[in-house]
Formats: C-alpha cells, structure tokens, sequence
C-alpha cells in the first residue's frame, strides 16, 4: 500500500515561490492602492453632431444644400481625432493648466499622476489615460469620461472639452459655407461669361450673314415654294379642263397652259436648288450650312442661359444656407459632477494582479518541473 503523502522540501519551495512572486508583489500592490494611490473623480458626457435636414426644395437642385452641411458621419469622425489631439490638450492646458492639476499628487502618487516637469507630449500621452473617448461610427454617438483629482475640476474639464468640441463645429461650419459661398459665386461668373460668349457669337452670325433669324427667312423660302405648288395645282387643273373642252391639240390655249406648267416646274425646281446651292453668308455659305451653324449656336445659348438659371439657383441656396447652422453639436448627457471615487478601481486592479501573478507563477512552476524530470 502506497504511503500516506507528507509534505517535502520541494513543496516548501514551490509554497515559498508562490509568496515570493503572487503574495508579496500583490500585497505590495495593493498597499499602494490603499495607501498612496489618490482617489479620481469621473465626469461623464455624452454628444454627437446633427446635420441640419434640407427640405424638398433644395433636394430638387441635386443636394447643393447637403454640399454646405456637410456629413455627420465624417464630422463625428473628425471630432473623435479632435478630442485625443493635442491642439486639443494644448488649448486646455492654457485654460486650466493641466499639468499643475495633475501633478498636484505626484510626491503621495506617482504612478497615477503627472511628472510635475512633464512636457507637451508626456502630458498629451497622460490624456489618453484620463479622458477616454468612445466612438459608435455607425451612429456618430460619443460617450466621454474624464478623470480628475477632485469631482469639481473632472466636471469643469469636461464642460471645456463639450466647449472646445462646439467651437470646431462652429469653425467647420464657416469654412463650409465660405467654400460653399465661393464655389457658388466662382460658378456664377463662369455662367455669365459663358452666356456673354455664346451671345456674343449668335450676334456676330447675324451681322456676317444679314439675317436676323434664319428660320424666319426658311419660312419666307417655304412660302414661296408653297405659293409656286399651289400655282402649279391650278395650272395643271386649267389644262385638264381645256383639254376636255376642245379636241385641237394645237389649240393656242393648250399651248399656252402647257408652257406655264412647264416654267412653273422649272421655278419650282430652281428654288429647291436655290436652298442648297445659294450662298447666302457674306464667305459663300449655302443655307443647310448657314442653318446648321445657327442651330449650334442657338442650342449654345440656350445652353448657356440654363447654366446661368442653376448657378443663380445654386447661390441662392447656399446663401440661405450659409444664414444658418446647417450642422450643430448636440449634448445628449450633460457634464455630470461625480460625488463619489471611481477610480482607481482597486478591487479591479487587484484581481487583475492576482490572475497574471498566479498564471506567470504557474508557468514558471511547470518550466522548473519539466527541466527537472528531464534530468
């Protein structure tokens, strides 16, 4: 029968190892959270940015209004880097003075204070342990939490930072509407000028050619081809009832029917080829051509004046957006002013502590007992 089991040395040293490496270095930790570690306060705020919605008279002009409000997405995006910037930190520190705040506790708490000697960027890597942002990119909601030495300066720093976050907007917001003001009115002389060329041009065909408006003279042309096939249709009946009425085919009055509907159909030929052989414009132009050219520049004009509609559209509409806030910040949770610590979180820290302590101990132990059966 196996032995009852009884303690032997090397389960003293491996009892000896725990105390050495979990016990003391916990104790140790947690001597200095309840002794020398300060108590934070935490203040809590919540916000987002809204955008303005545009109503159906803006949508009609293809969202030019959305140009000037910009996306709420994106502004969430660029407030988010804002907050852990250090344009950010500098502007507070000169408001506040951070660094005397959060050096106070160094000589009691060095750990969870600032060196009193810290410069910008140890304080700006300071602020990413007590001001923790979190960011919902699906929604644009930011939730802040800012640490402080006392609840009255954690309430206040968060109050600056909704502040400085406001100013932003505000900041983005009239560089919107500037961009917006500038592209609009840059838009607008490119319209005036392209309808002052395309006026320019069509006034220009008209003092080359002589004709005011082509079309009318086709009208004119059209008219005359009309008349001569009306003449024709009478000529033509003239002779159908002379030739019913007489059996002489050298009757004079046939002859003479038949000559007039000869030279009517040769007038009529002659005029038709007049509309394609005729040149009209002063450097020998025919008429399809001049009327081709006149098109162009008709439809360039029209063009041009619809482009001058929409650019004074488009003005009018960033001028009214540019009157008010297309995009805000919206707080949803005010600063709250903490009444009680809660931070550092003690009870956190030392389970934390005990969990890595023991598993580095564990590891430790089955290194040592693996090397020793090897042996």
């Amino acid at each position: 029968m196996a032995k009852p089991a009884r303690m032997r040395r090397r389960h003293f040293g491996l009892m000896l190892s725990f105390l050495l490496l979990v016990a003391v270095p916990l104790f140790g930790v947690a001597f200095y959270l309840y002794t020398f570690a300060q108590d934070q306060y935490a203040s809590n705020t919540g916000f987002t940015v809204r955008t303005e919605e545009t109503g159906s008279a803006t949508d009609l002009l293809g969202g030019l209004a959305n140009f000037a409000g910009g996306n709420a997405t994106s502004d969430g995006d660029i407030l988010y880097e804002f907050i852990t910037s250090r344009e950010l930190v500098q502007r507070l520190n000169e408001r506040m003075d951070l660094v005397a705040h959060y050096s106070a506790p160094h000589d009691v708490d060095p750990i969870f204070a600032l060196e009193p000697d810290a410069s910008m960027e140890d304080l700006v890597d300071y602020w990413q342990r007590v001001v923790r942002v979190s960011y919902t990119q699906s929604n644009g909601l930011i939730d802040l939490e800012v640490l402080g030495f006392d609840p009255v300066t954690a309430h206040t720093l968060a109050q600056a930072i909704v502040e400085e976050s406001q100013i932003l907007i505000n900041e983005l917001n009239e560089q919107a509407r500037a961009d917006s003001m500038r592209y609009a009115e840059a838009d607008l002389e490119a319209s005036i000028a392209r309808l002052r060329t395309a006026r320019e041009e069509l006034t220009q065909f008209r003092t080359r050619t002589q004709i005011v408006d082509p079309e009318s003279d086709l009208q004119g042309r059209t008219g005359v081809l009309n008349n001569l096939q009306q003449q024709l249709a009478e000529a033509l009946i003239d002779y159908d009832l002379l030739s019913e009425n007489t059996a002489n085919p050298n009757d004079p009055r046939l002859v003479q029917a038949q000559r007039r509907i000869e030279v009517i159909r040769d007038r009529i030929r002659q005029e038709r080829l007049n509309f394609v052989t005729d040149d009209i414009g002063a450097d020998g132009e025919d008429y399809p051509t001049l009327m081709a050219q006149f098109e162009g520049l008709t439809v360039d004009r029209e063009f041009a004046q619809e482009s001058y509609r929409a650019a004074l559209t488009a003005l009018d509409v960033a001028r009214t957006n540019s009157a008010r806030q297309s995009r805000y910040l919206a707080v949803y949770i005010r600063p709250s002013l903490p009444e009680s610590a809660g931070f550092p979180r003690r009870e956190a820290i030392l389970a934390l502590g005990f969990l890595f302590l023991t598993l580095g101990w564990t590891i430790l132990a089955l290194v040592y007992y693996s090397i020793r059966d090897r042996q």
